[in-house]
């Protein structure tokens, strides 16, 4: 069994990760994550995918870029246009905005 270099668990399932010409052991993504994802310089969240660089930082997105006075940074939805102001609604019926309250169910 090999054991996991973020939380230490011997697990006979585990697998490497190369990065930066040095060998990881995990037994699971979310320890590889914790372990190798940057972190967003805005909200502390992993980053699990492209974000967006600026001046040095890592962000998840061009909306924490902003809210670090980063100006010009654009996240892109999948037609290829920008990202409305507030956020992707990628996913979404039209109409539908982010993080808007459920419907009532009374």
């Amino acid at each position: 069994m090999a054991q996991c270099d973020q939380c230490g668990n011997d697990y006979d399932k585990a697998f490497q990760v190369m990065s930066q010409g040095r060998t990881y052991t995990f037994d699971s993504f979310e320890c590889a994550i914790q372990r190798l994802a940057p972190t967003c310089a805005h909200c502390q969240v992993r980053i699990v995918g492209h974000g967006v660089e600026a001046g040095g930082s890592q962000f998840c997105c061009a909306h924490c870029a902003r809210q670090d006075g980063v100006q010009g940074l654009r996240d892109r939805t999948a037609s290829g246009t920008s990202t409305p102001p507030g956020g992707s609604t990628a996913g979404l019926p039209p109409g539908a905005e982010r993080n808007a309250a459920p419907p009532d169910s009374r």
